[in-house]
């Protein structure tokens, strides 16, 4: 197991806002942001918790051989309904077409988070259910056009404007904001580096 005895450079392989701020909760800021660009496309016969760890492992790996000596966070966010993935919307219309689709219903985000220290990776997949309310058209639409959905699995951030639409969680609320942080903080606690 790698340890170490002084503080190692933290990186986060991610330049989302929102894993800065989650992380930023805990007392936790990034020496470095380093975004790893990888396909995201899923493979055949994936479920959705493997899509997840399989992107956050192979993003952390893609950032830990440009950095060897650092500690590399990473992290990726996939909503789910059944066994059909709700990626990050190509354009309006496809966001408003996930909005429908979890209108009234249940769905799963999974959130898997890895960390690479040196040639070591562990992680972790974190499941979250949601319930969403139905939705108006005019609720869609407003939504839609204030452009909130932009970069986000699923089409909607809990963390804005689309809180309205969440009638219930059960689970973890960072893990659907996209990083579950107490899985996070063992991670780093159990590869040895300290703030």
């Amino acid at each position: 197991m790698t340890t170490f005895r002084d503080r190692a450079e933290l990186v986060l392989a991610s330049a989302s806002p929102r894993r800065i701020e989650l992380l930023a909760l805990i007392g936790i800021t990034p020496d470095r942001i380093d975004p790893a660009d990888i396909d995201e496309t899923p493979l055949k016969d994936e479920t959705p918790p493997r899509l997840a760890a399989r992107l956050a492992i192979t993003k952390a790996k893609t950032v830990a051989e440009r950095s060897p000596e650092a500690v590399v966070l990473a992290a990726d966010t996939v909503v789910a309904v059944g066994r059909r993935f709700l990626e990050k919307p190509a354009d309006a219309a496809e966001a408003e077409k996930f909005l429908r689709l979890l209108s009234g219903r249940n769905h799963r985000v999974y959130t898997g988070v890895a960390l690479a220290t040196g040639e070591t990776v562990r992680h972790r997949v974190v499941e979250t259910r949601v319930a969403f309310k139905r939705l108006s058209d005019a609720e869609i639409a407003d939504y839609v056009a204030g452009g909130d959905w932009k970069g986000k699995a699923g089409g909607y951030g809990i963390q804005g404007p689309a809180a309205a639409f969440v009638l219930k969680i059960v689970g973890s609320h960072p893990t659907v904001m996209g990083l579950p942080l107490p899985e996070t903080l063992n991670l780093l606690t159990g590869a040895g580096w300290r703030k």
